[in-house]
């Protein structure tokens, strides 16, 4: 039941490969996180693996319907547009188009994911399941740090050789400089995923998808001023 999700990202990312196309960076470091998600739930590793099993293919399934929403010309989300015309025109570092995919697919993506997973259930939850909502989300980025040496070492040195120099100059600090950005991203996505859970109208929840929209791009933009350091 799971492979089909590495195999479809696989595929893509080889089908962008042999195009020049810069999405296809992103993609293989999802395929690797991915795959390592996938590992970590048969290793039974969260508190409830059924839950985070069933976020994490919701997840995905957010990144291929933006995709498609994209590629056919329908309306799609802006930070995706803005993140599949920067990779498409090519121009930037290898570590900006990764970190302009992880932006648009965490800092926005799983925002909406958890809000549409967990607002069923987050009433009824008692104080200690709540908990072990949060600690599972909270284990991914445990998973995540484990994760980067082998996007380093498999992904960024594959498209920017030169890369590997930085890792043999900064050791484990590169990594651990990433591994920090993404749990402090990740820790805000949980904030806002709950604040979307407690809107009490339809207009409060458009304020916040607003807000949410403006900040990613935001990020996006910063990512690009600050260059590939």
């Amino acid at each position: 039941m799971n492979q089909p999700i590495t195999d479809k990202m696989l595929h893509l990312a080889e089908e962008w490969d042999a195009q020049d196309d810069a999405r296809a960076i992103f993609l293989h470091c999802y395929c690797r996180m991915t795959r390592n998600m996938l590992v970590a739930i048969a290793q039974h590793r969260f508190h409830d693996n059924e839950w985070v099993s069933r976020l994490l293919h919701r997840f995905a399934e957010y990144y291929f319907e933006a995709l498609t929403c994209y590629d056919c010309g329908d309306p799609a989300p802006a930070i995706w547009k803005y993140t599949h015309r920067r990779a498409r025109e090519g121009r930037l570092h290898t570590l900006q188009h990764l970190l302009l995919g992880v932006n648009a697919h965490i800092n926005y993506d799983l925002v909406l994911t958890l809000h549409e997973i967990l607002a069923p259930e987050w009433p009824q939850l008692s104080a200690s399941a709540k908990k072990e909502r949060y600690e599972d989300h909270c284990l991914v980025n445990t998973i995540i740090a484990e994760s980067i040496d082998e996007v380093q070492d498999e992904v960024i040195e594959k498209y920017s050789p030169g890369m590997d120099w930085v890792d043999k100059l900064m050791g484990r600090l590169d990594e651990q400089l990433i591994a920090a950005l993404i749990r402090r991203w990740r820790n805000r996505v949980w904030e806002r995923a709950l604040d979307f859970c407690a809107c009490a109208s339809a207009q409060k929840e458009r304020s916040l998808h607003r807000e949410l929209e403006e900040e990613v791009m935001e990020t996006a933009r910063w990512i690009e001023r600050v260059g590939w350091v």
